[in-house]
């Protein structure tokens, strides 16, 4: 198998007398295609982390949430999710569309248990593909490089408390975000949007700020 290692993983694995292990470790955990307990794993989260690389060459991560299920692994060396309403700056999507390169981190912190998962992406408006997914714009077809199981050492426990109430549902109206409601953008929010806000819910930006920070449901 081909390794995943490059010239300065290779220099660190030499300070620290690691490269025997680190060979052994790529040639035994990291894998090509998906295999029966990845798809398992991966279609029973939901939420997992996105990093995507921008116009800049720079990283960055984005946190990615539905219900279970809302990731699909429809191959072996393929997965695709929802893109949903966001706040219309497209990072991840516009990222994407720069550099096809992602990194995935599926985590379950109960157990604790996670995927890294590395491929190339693209941005799909394939009627046949959000069909799957209520409400999404766009759907993110992953084509896989490799992906291999952590080790869960360092990783914290911590048990859900309660889901989104912005995850969209079959047969419910998704509530409008909060920050759709601040002062700051009524001027600019889209038309669809727009319609959506009531003059008596409009609030100031400050105090949708102290909301999220206090942990406010309305928020």
């Amino acid at each position: 198998m081909s390794s995943v290692y490059g010239k300065t993983h290779r220099n660190l694995q030499d300070q620290f007398d690691s490269r025997k292990l680190a060979d052994r470790l790529n040639d035994s955990i990291v894998k090509k295609e998906f295999d029966t307990d990845a798809k398992k794993f991966i279609e029973s989260r939901d939420m997992f982390f996105l990093s995507t690389i921008n116009h800049n060459n720079m990283p960055t991560v984005s946190y990615k949430g539905g219900n279970p299920g809302f990731v699909k692994v429809i191959n072996s060396k393929t997965l695709v999710f929802p893109s949903f309403d966001g706040n219309g700056m497209f990072m991840s999507m516009g990222n994407i569309k720069e550099n096809k390169n992602v990194g995935l981190l599926f985590i379950a912190f109960d157990k604790p248990h996670r995927l890294r998962v590395h491929g190339k992406a693209s941005i799909s408006k394939d009627k046949n593909l959000l069909k799957d997914f209520k409400e999404a714009e766009l759907v993110v077809k992953i084509k896989l490089e490799n992906y291999w199981q952590n080790c869960p050492r360092y990783i914290h426990k911590y048990v859900k408390i309660d889901e989104s109430k912005y995850v969209p549902k079959k047969n419910l109206q998704t509530p409008l975000a909060g920050w759709k409601k601040t002062d700051l953008v009524q001027d600019v929010l889209p038309e669809k949007d727009k319609k959506r806000v009531k003059k008596k819910d409009i609030i100031g930006i400050s105090e949708w700020i102290e909301k999220v920070k206090n942990g406010d449901p309305s928020a």
